[in-house]
């Protein structure tokens, strides 16, 4: 096992979810944590419990990393101490609506290539070729069991999550020849504010996807993307499809009567 103490591990998407349990991780190991998000003032809430709990170093920011601009001045503008980043977490994403291609709006397919591709693309750009001069680092992509399965009315959330993995796939490629590892995290069911945000803030409509069923938690995904940041320099995990036992695919979930 690598330590992480001190290790410098950007997260995008911090403010909830996945992303904030992958700070509360990291920060478990005595990571210095660089966390993003739109909602700025919930991940100072967040930096401001990580700092008393487990003493780390914590430096935030606003970022849609929907904007080239936007994702170009944050780290540009980034103090010397917290440049070098080792570990870029690729958090930040999501998903709207549920409705056949016929019947969707093309708002919420932008939003969604926009966030899961493009922002995926623009933070990487950005990032990598400081891991790739001092030869180390690690980019961990948080992707989706519909980047290997479509289902029903999944259709441009699926596609970008497919995206997402060809991009991991091809970064790994290109990067052969230097120390910097890539991973893709794929879960299938996480209980977390994905289903309100794809359901425009209908809660009720959301709490039927983990109905009568043990849905993964963000820690769950938190525990993985530490356990991959963890392993010894020569071993790079390439990807990692994390289920909840009542699930065999994006079509088969075990819902108790």
């Amino acid at each position: 096992m690598t330590g992480l103490n001190g290790s410098i591990v950007c997260i995008t998407g911090a403010s909830a979810g996945i992303g904030a349990a992958c700070a509360t991780e990291f920060a478990k190991q005595g990571a210095a944590l660089l966390l993003s998000a739109r909602r700025k003032d919930r991940v100072d809430e967040l930096a401001r419990t990580l700092r008393t709990k487990h003493g780390v170093r914590v430096h935030t920011g606003r970022l849609d990393v929907r904007s080239l601009p936007e994702v170009e001045k944050f780290f540009g503008s980034l103090p010397a101490e917290w440049r070098e980043i080792d570990i870029l977490v690729n958090n930040a994403g999501l998903s709207r609506g549920l409705e056949r291609l016929q019947e969707g709006k093309p708002a919420d397919w932008e939003e969604m290539i926009d966030t899961n591709i493009k922002g995926l693309l623009y933070v990487t750009r950005t990032v990598l070729p400081g891991m790739v001069e001092r030869n180390r680092g690690h980019v961990i992509n948080i992707g989706s069991i519909a980047g290997h399965q479509v289902y029903p009315a999944g259709n441009v959330y699926c596609a970008t999550k497919h995206a997402e993995r060809a991009l991991n796939e091809g970064m790994k490629m290109d990067l052969q020849g230097t120390a910097v590892r890539v991973t893709s995290i794929d879960p299938g069911l996480v209980e977390t504010e994905f289903s309100v945000v794809r359901f425009h803030g209908d809660a009720e409509r959301a709490s039927r996807t983990y109905a009568n069923m043990t849905p993964l938690r963000p820690e769950d995904i938190a525990d993985l993307a530490v356990f991959c940041a963890t392993r010894p320099p020569h071993v790079n995990i390439l990807q990692a499809v994390i289920m909840p036992t009542a699930q065999a695919s994006v079509h088969h979930v075990h819902r108790s009567p």
